[in-house]
């Protein structure tokens, strides 16, 4: 590292972590190159497809625009940490059964979208999905199955009796 870098301190899913970064890394950057998380992917480089889509704080950031230093104390989840005790979260299960991915390359955006979505939204209409979801693009257009995922996965989690988080 170079005389600007600094370290920073961060919950990553759910284990406080440190990095070394320099001022410009993105959050994308350091997940990927610090901590081989893989799920968020640069595709556009410019926040408007939602491959990169992290969680901070509560909030869905665009992993490629988001600086790593802002992160500092903060929280970060990814789409490696919605499985818990080796099963798949809800949204996972039912893209699995829907089929709603094709490339794969979005998928991960999709789903900590559509997760972020149901527990805002238990039972969102499908226009309430679509406006969600607006800002991720899928280029292999499986955009119908996406919207089956949802609807699904938020019947799953209403018959589980499974309360947000």
């Amino acid at each position: 590292m170079s005389a600007t870098s600094i370290t920073i301190h961060f919950t990553l899913n759910g284990e406080r972590v440190s990095a070394e970064i320099e001022p410009h890394h993105t959050i994308l950057e350091v997940l990927r190159q610090q901590f081989a998380l893989y799920g968020a992917r640069e595709s556009c480089g410019q926040g408007l497809c939602g491959c990169c889509t992290v969680i901070v704080n509560g909030e869905s950031v665009s992993g490629c625009l988001y600086l790593a230093a802002m992160a500092d104390g903060g929280e970060v989840s990814t789409v490696e940490h919605l499985d818990a005790d080796g099963e798949l979260d809800v949204v996972q299960q039912a893209f699995i059964e829907c089929g709603a991915f094709q490339c794969g390359f979005c998928t991960s955006g999709f789903i900590l979208m559509s997760r972020q979505l149901l527990d805002r939204n238990p039972d969102p209409t499908e226009s309430e999905i679509r406006h969600f979801l607006s800002g991720n693009l899928c280029r292999c257009a499986a955009y119908p199955e996406i919207i089956e995922a949802v609807k699904l996965a938020a019947k799953m989690r209403k018959s589980a009796g499974a309360v947000p988080a």
